[in-house]
């Protein structure tokens, strides 16, 4: 029996190692892929192009790390950080923490190389020769709306970090062997893509329509946004006669204007008219908002459900913790409830604003409190600059990013949408090229155009130089922009800030160099891709 049994045994497991060999068990099955496999049609196509300005919401509306958007603005010349700082803004005042393992380097290289990731799994479908149910004229306006995206992203990228791997199609197995291309390898690439997208996206709908000319939301690409951004790669690569082209190209297409007289929501109530272009319910071209050229749209979330990506923060960072003050009370003429985790610095506080421009008005940066609290004894009278009050809880700043809803007192989610360009920026950048070429005649009259919106007094050609340009941004789009992309894009981060904001007494700028004219390359994508040179400078 012990033998017969032994011979069992053996065929038994014969069998199953047969079996075994047969049906390959062993053998991974994945169910889920890189890419989506559906994108075969236009509603597929459709849903994975509203998801990368989905995509890229949340990346402005970042909440995991509060102190976000503070990142790309302290330790400029425009921005220092308070006490309220929440932690990932620290290496970017204190640059000798500046390292490789930094979470804001990390999360912008990820988010960026996300967002080209879902921008080539579209244009590969509509490439796809098998993918015939989408006519030639949808896959070229759908192809122009994924390539903006793709160069926005390297945009960022390049400014951010230099020269980095070009990844042109989606990616479908694993790769370890990306290297870095060169400067001029990616602006190569932007011009390619930009162009394309300048000349297949449809143009604006009329100012208060809610469709472009391709029947599309008014929010969705318009040609306008591809030719703003080549100008700003063209002033990159110093080819300042074609960016001049582009920006005189948007400027003179007629749909476009500066605000220069009252409109929208809070028209009737005190207040001028750059103030107005900022106001909640204000920002979008479809209300009736002539000088925005993009703005991406949140919607409230009180009021429709998941209508706003994450929680940004740009309220709370910018704005003062003033309710911390016993007789202030949170309410909406003072713009929600901020925390005041950045401050503007002293020099746009003090040294920025000529006599009389309407962009430092008490509507555009808040100087003064009252208190608003009707039990408190001193209602109605200025809350006094006392002490470290002024670094944080009645600290001036900008109202552009002030909103209330009142059903969110405590404001933690933001309301506003995000204006990603409007026409004020198109004259800078004008002026900007202008000057490349040596134009100073008409770069001032590129500036006066604003400086005439804002009631400042008129410049000269013998103004104009790059700083002065730079003043004039901070003037208009403080705020607004990234500040410290700005500074990287125009190699003046380090003498700006070292000038004009290093000895601010609570967070000083300290050990910035010239090696944080870039950001270090994640440590985690070199360890994951040996080919990848990390920036000069960094660990």
């Amino acid at each position: 029996m012990k033998k017969n049994s032994k011979i069992l045994s053996v065929a038994l497991l014969l069998a199953l190692a047969t079996v075994s060999c047969k049906k390959n068990y062993l053998a991974e099955a994945p169910y889920s892929t890189y890419n989506p496999q559906t994108l075969t049609d236009s509603l597929g196509i459709q849903a994975s192009l509203v998801g990368l300005y989905y995509w890229q919401s949340g990346t402005l509306a970042y909440s995991g790390a509060q102190g976000w958007p503070c990142v790309w603005q302290v330790g400029t010349d425009v921005a220092n950080s308070t006490a309220n700082q929440q932690g990932i803004e620290i290496p970017y005042y204190n640059y000798g923490t500046l390292s490789s393992t930094d979470g804001a380097a990390s999360y912008t290289w990820s988010r960026e190389y996300r967002l080209i990731e879902n921008a080539n799994a579209i244009i590969d479908a509509l490439a796809n020769p098998a993918n015939t149910k989408i006519g030639s004229k949808g896959k070229l306006l759908f192809e122009a709306e994924a390539k903006f995206f793709r160069a926005y992203a390297y945009e960022t990228l390049v400014i951010c970090y230099g020269g980095v791997p070009l990844v042109l199609h989606a990616t479908t197995t694993p790769q370890n062997n990306y290297v870095r291309a060169t400067v001029d390898q990616v602006n190569t690439q932007l011009v390619s893509d930009l162009t394309y997208a300048a000349q297949n996206l449809p143009d604006v709908g009329g100012i208060g329509a809610k469709l472009n000319s391709a029947g599309f939301a008014a929010s969705r690409a318009n040609k306008y946004m591809a030719m703003q951004l080549l100008a700003e790669v063209y002033i990159r690569m110093k080819q300042f006669p074609l960016a001049e082209q582009e920006c005189n190209a948007i400027i003179n297409s007629g749909q476009f204007h500066l605000v220069s007289s009252r409109f929208g929501v809070k028209s009737a109530l005190p207040g001028d008219y750059f103030s107005d272009i900022f106001q909640y319910g204000n920002e979008r071209r479809s209300q009736n908002n002539p000088e925005v050229i993009w703005t991406l749209e949140q919607e409230n979330p009180s009021l429709v459900p998941g209508g706003n990506v994450d929680a940004a923060q740009q309220r709370r960072c910018f704005g003062a913790a003033y309710y911390n003050e016993k007789g202030l009370v949170i309410c909406d003429s003072l713009g929600g409830r901020g925390i005041a985790r950045l401050r503007l610095s002293n020099w746009v506080l003090y040294g920025l604003y000529p006599q009389g421009d309407i962009r430092n008005s008490q509507y555009n940066i808040r100087r003064r409190y009252y208190y608003n609290d009707p039990t408190s004894p001193n209602f109605g009278k200025q809350v006094p600059f006392t002490g470290p009050d002024t670094l944080y809880k009645i600290c001036p700043s900008t109202t552009k990013w002030g909103a209330f809803d009142p059903n969110d007192v405590f404001g933690y989610a933001m309301i506003k949408d995000f204006i990603m360009m409007r026409l004020g920026e198109t004259y800078l950048l004008l002026a900007e090229a202008q000057l490349g070429e040596g134009n100073t005649v008409a770069a001032a009259a590129s500036i006066n155009a604003l400086r005439t919106r804002s009631q400042a007094p008129l410049i000269s050609a013998s103004d104009i130089t790059l700083d002065f340009i730079l003043d004039e941004r901070a003037r208009e789009l403080v705020g607004e922009e990234n500040r410290r992309m700005t500074l990287m894009r125009t190699g003046t981060l380090v003498t700006r800030a070292l000038r004009l904001n290093a000895n601010d007494p609570a967070k000083p700028i300290t050990g910035l160099t010239n090696t944080n004219l870039l950001m270090p390359i994640p440590l985690t994508e070199i360890q994951l891709d040996p080919k990848l040179t990390q920036n000069p400078g960094y660990n």
